[in-house]
């Protein structure tokens, strides 16, 4: 293993300025089962690129090897390359631990911590070994980008938990914004909000792209139309033993995806006719 110097200097070298992250003919296996195949695209800077598809066809998966989270499965492995400013991230000598201090992850359900408002924010940043002096700045500034700051300024020392569902939701992304990463990673985000906090959600999402590269997973398609850059659509074949195994089907700027998509398959599943 590297120190942490070489290994930070390995993961933040950039060859190619305009991709942030590219994966490149990448199948995911768990065990003997191959759930995704052939996966291939590239992720530009300070995009939001969206993942769409019906459930069971891989969007998740991919999603995850992004940043490696996929490794506390125990029988999950990959082949191809998934690469990090070109980097590739499955090399032997990459910390997990550090890729994903640079490539941050919103789950779908709001997950604060058992702790205050304050402590939610400064929790990587203690880890990290900030100075104190350094954390009201920190949750000042992340709850700010993250368009929360004005609703909890006055009770950073309440729960996480007695925020509303949407507060706890950009609770969490003001706490994944802390650690400063360069890509977020947001695993159908707004799927357990109400349609006002997804509508501030989405807004956000719009804002943190000047500062972020963004990918999320969605199962609305409208809200891949309304906040997404570009749109990968993902689909599940069966094969001949039987079983399912997820493909990306098109990858395209989101206006082609949803106004001229060049696959029958994708222009069936964004008018609705399947999913």
């Amino acid at each position: 293993m590297q120190d942490s110097l070489n290994l930070q200097s390995k993961l933040t070298a950039p060859n190619q300025p305009d991709t942030v992250l590219r994966a490149e003919n990448v199948d995911i296996y768990y065990g003997k089962y191959r759930a995704v195949q052939g996966a291939t695209l590239n992720v530009p800077k300070n995009s939001v690129v969206a993942f769409i598809g019906p459930s069971g066809c891989g969007k998740s998966t991919v999603l995850r090897c992004f940043n490696r989270l996929n490794d506390l499965v125990e029988s999950f492995s990959l082949t191809g390359k998934i690469t990090y400013h070109g980097t590739n991230l499955y090399d032997r000598d990459i910390d997990a631990v550090e890729v994903r201090k640079r490539i941050g992850m919103v789950f779908q359900r709001p997950n604060p911590f058992p702790k205050s408002i304050y402590d939610n924010i400064v929790y990587g940043a203690r880890v990290q070994n900030y100075s104190k002096g350094q954390f009201d700045e920190l949750v000042e500034s992340s709850l700010r980008r993250s368009a929360l700051w004005d609703e909890v300024k006055d009770k950073l020392q309440e729960s996480g938990f007695s925020l509303s569902g949407g507060q706890q939701q950009r609770l969490c992304i003001a706490r994944a914004i802390a650690a400063q990463p360069d890509v977020l990673l947001m695993d159908e985000p707004c799927s357990a909000l109400d349609p006002i906090s997804t509508l501030k959600v989405e807004e956000l999402i719009h804002e943190l792209k000047q500062n972020y590269t963004i990918v999320i997973v969605t199962h609305n398609m409208q809200q891949a139309a309304r906040v997404a850059d570009y749109t990968a659509f993902y689909n599940a074949q069966v094969t001949d033993g039987g079983g399912k195994v997820g493909l990306l089907v098109e990858y395209d700027q989101t206006g082609a995806i949803f106004g001229n998509p060049r696959e029958k398959t994708t222009q069936d599943y964004v008018a609705g006719r399947f999913g």
